[in-house]
């Protein structure tokens, strides 16, 4: 597959709840292999719009596709097939509190393979080492992990079952900035090791400048600019010139010498 070609497909999708329309019209397109992140402000529809990518919403109208896939005429089968290739790291973990770290790792290859425990520990203590976390990390349980444990935990959860496509939201958030300059490093590292294509929700503009290739602004139910960092810094919009002309904007220009990009 050329890494040009279209991973999500995102067609005049519109979605509403009651009167309120979060979504008129949507249209973005996510490429293989790339590092594309959904930026926008309050209620801009960042949120839903991850949700309906990983098959857990529904628009009201448009159609959006996975790997060429119209994921609204899946069938159950087929959706089930289709969400193994996706890897979700929620905002807040989503870890199991009764389980530990392997054991939460290794959940995902319980439910949907036929291995043996003892193979499923051996994976999930591999994924474990790959996030970067120590090996007696594993018998820990969520809530004896710091924030930026925590969140690595999540990662290594997410790519049990060596994903495609790996959604991210907000990975660096609650995190002090040494810990989300690791995350940067992380996910750099996870998409050149593997040919992922990763979509993230961040507002995170160390982030956004360092590690992305493209990113998208929402706004108004619609995409209100799409580009690198670079590109959209030079839009005359509002809704893009938000994530520039503020303070921290302003630092994310000066200092966007993006020293680990490898791409």
């Amino acid at each position: 597959m050329l890494r040009d070609t279209a991973v999500i497909e995102v067609y005049n999708v519109s979605t509403r709840f009651g009167n309120h329309v979060v979504h008129a019209g949507l249209d973005l397109e996510i490429r293989r292999a790339e590092i594309f992140a959904i930026v926008g402000g309050i209620g801009s529809g960042k949120s839903t719009l991850l949700r309906e990518m990983i098959l857990l919403q529904r628009p009201d109208s448009g159609t959006i596709k996975v790997f060429g896939e119209d994921i609204q005429s899946l069938g159950e089968d087929a959706a089930l097939a289709l969400r193994q290739r996706l890897g979700v790291m929620f905002q807040h973990g989503g870890l199991f509190s009764s389980l530990n770290v392997l054991e939460n790792i290794g959940l995902p290859l319980r439910e949907h393979t036929d291995l043996g425990d003892a193979l499923i520990d051996d994976i999930a203590a591999f994924k474990l080492a790959l996030i970067g976390l120590a090996p007696e990390t594993a018998m820990q349980y969520p809530a004896e992990l710091s924030g930026g444990m925590l969140k690595r935990a999540s990662l290594a959860r997410a790519l049990a079952l060596d994903p495609e496509l790996l959604f991210l939201d907000e990975p660096t958030s609650g995190l002090d900035p040494a810990s989300a300059s690791d995350v940067d490093k992380l996910v750099l590292k996870l998409r050149d090791l593997y040919d992922l294509t990763i979509v993230m929700i961040t507002h995170d503009l160390d982030l956004l400048w360092q590690v992305t290739d493209r990113v998208a602004v929402l706004g108004e139910g619609k995409v209100q600019g799409v580009g690198s960092m670079e590109e959209l810094s030079h839009v005359d919009n509002p809704a893009v010139r938000q994530f520039f002309e503020g303070p921290r904007g302003k630092v994310g220009q000066r200092e966007h010498k993006q020293p680990w990009k490898t791409k």
